[in-house]
């Protein structure tokens, strides 16, 4: 996977260990070290069938994202206290390869998750002063991109960016985890309900907003604004789908290089010359921070209008199906997994369980008058589940199952939103190849 993403043609490719990784001690260090073969350009494989893949002499330029300051990585421990998922997965990748980077012409950069105070941006930049200084690295040297994927951090772009000054490249719109995070700032408000999942689009006014307002914070500080990912995957055995979803994905990238911003994610190497045509002829121009600033600046308020319309039956079982086909796969070592010709990562997972708790807990009702209660819930999820014998290309284990089935109905049913999924998760994962007992 590896070798295709630096091999896609895209400028960029992120190797992610957050939300697109389900973090058991075996694929976390055998992550790294393709990152570090990676970038020493050795890193190679061989297919069952034969086949060779290898990187082609011009690659994307790597960047990694670690988890977020909310995990642990309870295999390593510092003073008899697992170690922060952060620092792990960075201070791996710092110690091993950013001195090799710079010798290569490039650096050590990477994608920051899940901030929600300007302290916390504080944080990271300490540590990158303490890499440098340990490395004899000019400072500067590391450079991360922040995603603006909480409501809170919506609020404090400006203070981000100043406090990674030294190291800043730019935001990033977060847009699905933001999405999680708007929903999870209204857990205590009763009169919110939601909308299905299908119907909060980028078009939405409280989405629309937020993505106005980085492009004008970074572009005001001469950093870069970066759009958000295309979820679609190629429809390889349906042409008709596949023309549908490949127009999906132009019409979001041109709405994004239409708003101003400088670059855009994907979720498969197949869609890369999709989003890089768009943005090659609505951006001629390396990127658009020189870009006139159009329209009045937004209010607080306008980053909170709540979102309005109806909730359906079918809403309730695509959240459920999302939900447990995600965390199943995450429970055996999977995190990015290919749902209704989507690639999900946790993100969708955290959506979907927060709305299905919003609607039980909220009293919402359905456009039908039904009330969204806990064993309308249930049965969703107990017909979802009937659903995975019969589908051959998810081989779902049972005993994963289970435990997902579980897990979901406590966090639905609990009176207290979960904060994250994976935090609770993690405690269930296991090692696919026994790496738990090393």
């Amino acid at each position: 996977m590896i070798i295709n993403a630096l091999n896609s043609g895209a400028r960029v490719f992120m190797a992610d260990f957050e939300d697109a990784h389900s973090p058991t001690w075996t694929g976390t260090l055998v992550g790294q070290s393709n990152v570090y073969d990676a970038v020493r350009r050795r890193i190679r494989f061989t297919s069952p069938e034969g086949r060779e893949y290898r990187l082609n002499e011009s690659t994307a330029t790597l960047m990694v994202r670690p988890r977020g300051w909310h995990l642990d990585e309870r295999h390593f421990e510092v003073e008899q206290h697992p170690i922060s998922a952060s620092l792990f997965d960075a201070g791996l990748f710092l110690f091993h390869n950013a001195q090799e980077l710079r010798r290569r012409g490039t650096g050590p950069y990477l994608y920051l998750p899940k901030l929600e105070h300007y302290l916390e941006a504080r944080l990271w930049n300490d540590v990158f002063r303490a890499v440098e200084a340990a490395l004899d690295l000019p400072t500067g040297t590391v450079r991360a991109t922040v995603l603006i994927e909480t409501l809170p951090a919506a609020f404090q772009m400006d203070e981000i960016l100043w406090e990674l000054r030294e190291h800043s490249v730019g935001l990033n719109c977060g847009r699905w985890d933001y999405l999680f995070s708007f929903i999870k700032q209204f857990q205590d408000v009763p009169a919110t309900r939601f909308p299905d999942r299908s119907k909060l689009t980028m078009n939405t006014p409280f989405l629309t907003t937020y993505t106005r307002l980085l492009i004008r914070t970074c572009h005001r500080r001469g950093a870069h604004a970066i759009g958000g990912m295309a979820a679609q995957i190629p429809i390889k055995e349906d042409p008709e789908a596949n023309a549908k979803a490949i127009a999906l994905v132009i019409a979001d990238k041109e709405r994004e290089v239409a708003a101003g911003h400088d670059g855009t994610w994907v979720a498969h190497p197949g869609l890369v010359s999709v989003a890089q045509e768009v943005f090659d002829r609505g951006m001629p121009t390396p990127n658009q921070i020189a870009r006139p600033e159009a329209g009045s600046m937004a209010g607080a308020a306008d980053l909170l209008e709540v979102p309005t319309g109806e909730i359906t039956a079918e809403g309730v079982r695509r959240n459920a199906r999302a939900a447990l086909r995600y965390l199943e796969s995450w429970l055996r070592g999977v995190g990015c997994v290919p749902i209704d010709h989507l690639m999900e990562d946790a993100a969708t997972a955290e959506i979907a369980r927060c709305q299905l708790w919003q609607w039980v807990h909220h009293a919402a009702r359905l456009e039908d008058g039904r009330p969204v209660d806990l064993p309308l819930v249930r049965e969703a999820f107990r017909v979802e589940r009937a659903q995975f014998p019969s589908d051959p290309e998810w081989p779902a284990a049972e005993t994963s199952l289970d435990r997902a089935a579980a897990i979901l109905d406590e966090v639905v049913a609990a009176s207290v939103l979960v904060g994250f999924i994976t935090e609770r998760a993690y405690e269930d994962l296991e090692d696919p190849k026994g790496g738990e007992e090393t």
